[in-house]
């Protein structure tokens, strides 16, 4: 059986973000226009302490203050490749990158980069798990399910300079 989620709408300073939590934890952080957009069947509008914990911990992560302990996470989706380089991406140093090929490698798959590619434009929890510090083996932006602009201002929030590899 699938759990109940329930979502709200939260005003950032990248445009109004989509929450959305189980019981057990956040397990969605979407932006408007997120690629790919979230499937919401059965999604209800509604509160939960998680949600309330995420936009604590979003408002202080944009005030360039010191994130409190993040709120719980959970995963709804993802098969059991997608987690394990979603778990890897945590790992992830605020204000440091990585790149594509430095997270195959960390998760044991040296091979599978394209792969691994893939499964960070899937990552359901964008900011909470930081997708955006993954870059270009050249050091320039690459894909973000929330835009390269969204990007850049998350990596620039964070003390990090990078190039955008081409406009939005």
């Amino acid at each position: 059986m699938k759990p109940v989620v329930h979502f709200t709408t939260h005003t950032s300073p990248l445009g109004d973000l989509t929450l959305a939590a189980t019981d057990e934890g956040l397990c969605g952080l979407y932006f408007k226009g997120h690629k790919p957009a979230p499937k919401r069947e059965g999604w209800k509008r509604g509160d939960s302490p998680h949600l309330d914990a995420a936009r604590a911990w979003l408002d202080a992560c944009f005030a360039d203050e010191k994130p409190r302990k993040l709120p719980p996470l959970t995963f709804v989706g993802g098969t059991p490749f997608q987690r394990r380089v979603w778990e890897a991406l945590r790992e992830i140093p605020r204000g440091k990158t990585t790149t594509y090929a430095a997270l195959a490698i960390a998760i044991g798959s040296p091979k599978a980069v394209r792969a691994v590619g893939a499964a960070v434009g899937r990552n359901p929890l964008s900011i909470f798990i930081p997708c955006h510090r993954v870059i270009g083996r050249d050091g320039t932006l690459t894909g973000y399910a929330g835009g390269l602009t969204r990007k850049k201002q998350l990596l620039a929030l964070e003390g990090v300079a990078v190039a955008m590899t081409k406009p939005e």
